[in-house]
């Protein structure tokens, strides 16, 4: 059965790789990314694809939570139901680490952004939907205060934190909906993919894409995880993996979750 399926980050590797090969099997691809210019040519080059479904394209900077509010209206304007929301934008190092907002730029995309979208879209999902977040093997135990404060960590170490929290809220929100709502799941799609965070990152070319696109298409539509809220999955040893034991202490997910919350309703308030 074809799906509606959104993609963050899907002009460039692993998003724009998963949408290449979801495309010949003719679900509807709502295609999101930061540049316009870029956006435009991925869906042209997606719609061509053999097979391809309708393309959309949404626009918007996730480092803007007013934009995230926005996109989730644009998508449930349109789409009555959602089948899959793959979670998958983020960043690593960039030239303006803090927002305009005054926060760090890797907890708002990687962390906050995704789960303001996955609770907007909530509206047009139910229980057959389901929501992948891109975790990552580098999960490191999470600075609150960090969070919440102009950019002062380090590249890897914020990252890995935001990598950790977005893990983190994936488990509390499959909890908190239950198994009657959508499945949520955590997924490392392989550590040191050819992606363009990795080069920047890491200066190497990596390793091939198609790994970490295929375990998000099967964590998307396969019957491996139709009961797999709320778990991590762990591409590098395949299979389902304990996550950073942060993760599964709730005490310390509380904590990142009353931080998240109060976050986003300062945003709203603004």
């Amino acid at each position: 059965m074809n799906k509606t399926i959104l993609i963050t980050g899907a002009t460039d590797g692993i998003g724009l790789q998963t949408a290449r090969m979801l495309a010949p099997a003719g679900h509807q691809l709502l295609l999101h990314g930061r540049n316009p210019v870029k956006l435009d040519k991925v869906v042209a080059e997606v719609s061509a694809l053999p097979g391809a479904g309708p393309v959309e394209r949404y626009v918007a900077d996730l480092s803007d939570l007013g934009a995230v509010e926005a996109m989730a209206e644009a998508v449930i304007k349109k789409h009555g139901h959602l089948g899959v929301l793959i979670n998958n934008a983020g960043v690593l190092k960039t030239a303006n680490p803090t927002t305009a907002d005054g926060l760090d730029i890797r907890f708002v995309v990687n962390t906050l952004a995704p789960y303001l979208l996955t609770r907007r879209l909530l509206a047009v999902m139910n229980g057959t939907s389901r929501v992948i977040n891109v975790s990552s093997a580098a999960q490191a135990p999470v600075n609150t205060d960090a969070m919440s404060s102009p950019a002062q960590l380090p590249d890897m170490d914020a990252y890995a934190q935001s990598k950790l929290a977005i893990t983190m809220w994936s488990r509390h929100l499959a909890d908190e909906l239950g198994p009657e709502g959508p499945v949520v799941v955590a997924v490392n799609p392989a550590s040191l993919l050819g992606t363009k965070m990795v080069k920047a990152g890491f200066g190497i070319d990596g390793n091939d894409i198609s790994v970490g696109a295929d375990i998000l298409i099967r964590a998307a539509l396969s019957d491996e995880f139709a009961d797999a809220s709320g778990k991590y999955y762990d591409n590098d040893a395949k299979r389902f993996a304990p996550p950073h034991a942060d993760a599964l202490d709730a005490g310390k997910r509380g904590a990142v979750m009353d931080v998240i919350e109060s976050l986003l309703a300062d945003a709203a308030g603004r």
